[in-house]
Formats: structure tokens, C-alpha cells, sequence
């Protein structure tokens, strides 16, 4: 299976150029290839996965793949799929932007391997000197205003009558083209990547690469990712899911995609896994035989977290999550357990109220919301349904003392199945 070949059977493409001249020419050998992102964030986020992902499938496959950073682009903001335009950032913000993804990109590309290396760069390193005058002079003069207003990203605004667009903006577009030139002629580069948003802004650079330099080069775009139930992917009710575990736990991230919808969870896997296609086939058939063993959802959620934050993390955020399933407790983490708090509704009690004989179980079941009243509480524990650190509680009388607490500060108790809450005991002034 080729490059293109492994692409079709993930669905990872939306359009490209020529597709029997495109087959041929990565077969012919390696190519180099580029995609770009704009830094507008300290952090990378899920939305920003398939094209990279699609960079070091490129790479595996032996070609030669360059990660550009928008440091002159950034500055700029694509208007293709947004309805308003984008806050300016300053290049100190820029730049303090692109150094944090940096190290993103290293789990995505290799760039230490020493045949075909990933390359990350700045187009602000070769648009810096570039005046205006001769910006116009040579590459303006080769764009016809009707041809730029053709394109979708830019059509689009220009129907809002409310924002419209602004120059600037609409200038983006030859911005992009201008990498695309630079890097063919200056690293032989011949294929544009991007998602399918930023299909008028490839061509564009491809009609430019034609005329200055007389180059056949190519563009391929990849789906924008949607979701079954019509929600936007890589946004949750928290807000979006980032690559940097200061933004998004890694716990949080491994829920992320342990969640995904019944009906996405294989097509996920083909998009942002590197599982080969028995492996991927396996998981369809367990899926589609037992959907509620969630075999495929943890292969996904698994193969994600340790590609994004590594194996150790990866299984501290599996332990989190078998707690909150009724997993025992006995050597977690204070910060997996941590995780775990962040997620279940929690309340604070006195410290003091768990000294000499504790506080009675059936009271802090009522403090916990998890029961109405004593006497249900009562209830519940004489049923087995009450949990107390996820060991199953059937004595009516029980007290909880400080030395129940885990790591001397949460008790966490259970109703049933899922209803969990962490009572955290604080001193008190």
C-alpha cells in the first residue's frame, strides 16, 4: 500500500489535484510536502491533529514532510471557516505561541530520524525582508481580484454584509501562496496539505509556483471532522480539547475520546491512529458484535493520550477512569485521584466533625446529596448499594473517621453505580 493508497482507506482525502498526475509522482519517489498551521493559541488542539497526523503518515511512507509555523501568517489570521475576524496577535505572543507547540509537533514528526527528517520552520523568517512594493510587484501582480473573490473562504465573508472583510484578510490568501513558492524553490518543496477549508488558498499557491517558476506542484486537502450527532468536534461542554495538559488533563483528554459517539469510533480510529488495517478491522468486528465491551473506544482513547502525552501518563488516566467504573483504589496516585475530584460533584465538610468516634455514614450520605434523608440512607446501605472508597458498605451503624480519608483530605462515596461525590474535609479557622 503507497501513501495514497493508506490515505483513501482512512478517509483522510476530501480533494486533491489531478489525482492520476498526484499517484504517479508519489510513486516516482520521495516528495517533499508541507502543511502549515497558524500559532494564534499556546497549545495545539484536537482540530489541528489530522493534517499533522497526515505529515508523519507522509513520513512513514518515506517522503519528506515540513511543518511551517505562521509567524508572519499569524500575524495575519485566516478567514477560511470563520465568520468574524480574527484578533491580531503580536509577534512577542507569536512567538512565545510557536515555542510552546514546538514541542507538540516532536510527539507528532520525528526529527531526528536520518533519512527523511521533519522539518518545522517560520514563514516569517522569508516574508520579514520582503517591502510591500515588492510584495505587489511579485506576487499581487499575478492574482486577479475576480479569481480571489472566487474563492470560497473568501466569497463567504464577502455575502456577510455585517463583518464582511477586511483588506487584510483578504490578503491572507497570497500570503499562503508566497510560502508555497518560497519552499519549492528554495527546498524542492511539491505537495500543499491543509484541511479542506484551505483548498482555495493551496491552488492559490500552486497557480503562483506555475507561473514563476514554470513547476507542476500539487495540493491535497483532508476532511473537516464532524460528528455523528452534529455537535463540533474537539469541542466539549468544558470547552476545547488542547494537546497541553496544563489546558486539558490528560485525564480529560483520555474521556475526550473514550466518549466518542458509538457511530464515530471506528471512522476515529482510521483518522487519528497509526493501527494498521487488521488491527482497525478486528476492532470494527468486536465493536460491531459487543458495542458495550467499548473495545474500539479504548484502543482510540489509548492509542491518542500515549501519542500525545505518553505512556506513564496515558496509564494514569486509564487507572483514573477505571475508578470512576468501581476500580479499586488501593496504590493511586494523590494526582490521579485528582483527576477523579475535577470530574464528580464534590463537597467540603469540617475536618474536626471526623475526630475520635467519626461522623456517622448515613449523615454524610444526606450532606453528599446522594440520599434524601437518614432513614433512605438507611436504606441504601441495608440494600448494598453504598459504597465508601469504592468497597461496597453494608452496616448501618458505620462511622468514617479521618483515618477513612485518602490522602488525608477526600472520602469518596458511591450510590449505585454511577452516582459518585468526594466529600474533602478541610480544617476550619
Amino acid at each position: 500500500m503507497n501513501i495514497f493508497d493508506e490515505l483513501e482507506w482512512r478517509g483522510l482525502i476530501a480533494d486533491c489535484t489531478d489525482k492520476a498526475e498526484l499517484m504517479k509522482r508519489l510513486g516516482a519517489g520521495a516528495v517533499t510536502l508541507y502543511c502549515g498551521f497558524d500559532p494564534t493559541a499556546d497549545s495545539l488542539h484536537v482540530g489541528s491533529l489530522v493534517p499533522l497526523l497526515a505529515l508523519r503518515r507522509f513520513q512513514l511512507f518515506g517522503h519528506h514532510p515540513i511543518a511551517v509555523a505562521g509567524g508572519a501568517t499569524g500575524l495575519i489570521g485566516d478567514p477560511s471557516g470563520k465568520t468574524d475576524e480574527r484578533q491580531l496577535l503580536s509577534q512577542e505572543a507569536l512567538a512565545a505561541n510557536i515555542a510552546s507547540v514546538k514541542a507538540q509537533l516532536s510527539r507528532l514528526l520525528d526529527f531526528q530520524i536520518g533519512q527523511n527528517p521533519a522539518r518545522l520552520v517560520d514563514n516569517a523568517d522569508w516574508t520579514a525582508s520582503v517591502s510591500f512594493l515588492d510584495f505587489l510587484r511579485e506576487v499581487g501582480k499575478h492574482f486577479s481580484v475576480n479569481m480571489m473573490v472566487g474563492k470560497e473562504s473568501v466569497r463567504a465573508r464577502m455575502e456577510d454584509r455585517e463583518s464582511g472583510i477586511s483588506f487584510t484578510e483578504f490578503s491572507y490568501m497570497l500570503l499562503q501562496a508566497y510560502d508555497f513558492l518560497h519552499l519549492c524553490r528554495e527546498s524542492d518543496c511539491e505537495l500543499q496539505i491543509g484541511g479542506s477549508d484551505q483548498w482555495g488558498n493551496i491552488t492559490a499557491g500552486i497557480e503562483l509556483c506555475r507561473k514563476k517558476l514554470g513547476k507542476t506542484v500539487y495540493g491535497l486537502t483532508l476532511p473537516l471532522i464532524t460528528k455523528a450527532d452534529g455537535t463540533k468536534f474537539g469541542k466539549t461542554e468544558a470547552g476545547t480539547i488542547w494537546l497541553d495538559p496544563k489546558r486539558t488533563s490528560v485525564y480529560r483528554f483520555y474521556q475526550f475520546w473514550i466518549r466518542t459517539d458509538d457511530r464515530d469510533v471506528i471512522r476515529f480510529l482510521k483518522y487519528f491512529t497509526f493501527l494498521h488495517q487488521e488491527e482497525i478491522a478486528a476492532l470494527e468486528a468486536r465493536h460491531q458484535a459487543a458495542p458495550e465491551s467499548r473495545d474500539a473506544h479504548q484502543a482510540l482513547a489509548r492509542e491518542l493520550t500515549a501519542l500525545i502525552h505518553g505512556s506513564a501518563a496515558t496509564a494514569e488516566a486509564v487507572r483514573a477512569s477505571e475508578i470512576l467504573f468501581g476500580g479499586a483504589l488501593e496504590g493511586v496516585s494523590a494526582a490521579t485521584f485528582g483527576e477523579i475530584v475535577g470530574e464528580v460533584p464534590s463537597k467540603e465538610i469540617p475536618k474536626a466533625g471526623l475526630d475520635g468516634g467519626g461522623s456517622a455514614l448515613v449523615d454524610l450520605l444526606v450532606t453528599a446529596g446522594l440520599c434524601p434523608s437518614k432513614g433512605q440512607a438507611r436504606k441504601d446501605i441495608a440494600g448494598g448499594g453504598i459504597y465508601v472508597n469504592n468497597v461496597r458498605e453494608n452496616r448501618v451503624q458505620r462511622s468514617v473517621t479521618a483515618d477513612h480519608l485518602l490522602f488525608g483530605q477526600h472520602l469518596l462515596l458511591r450510590k449505585g453505580k454511577r452516582n459518585y461525590v468526594v466529600l474533602t474535609a478541610r480544617e476550619r479557622a
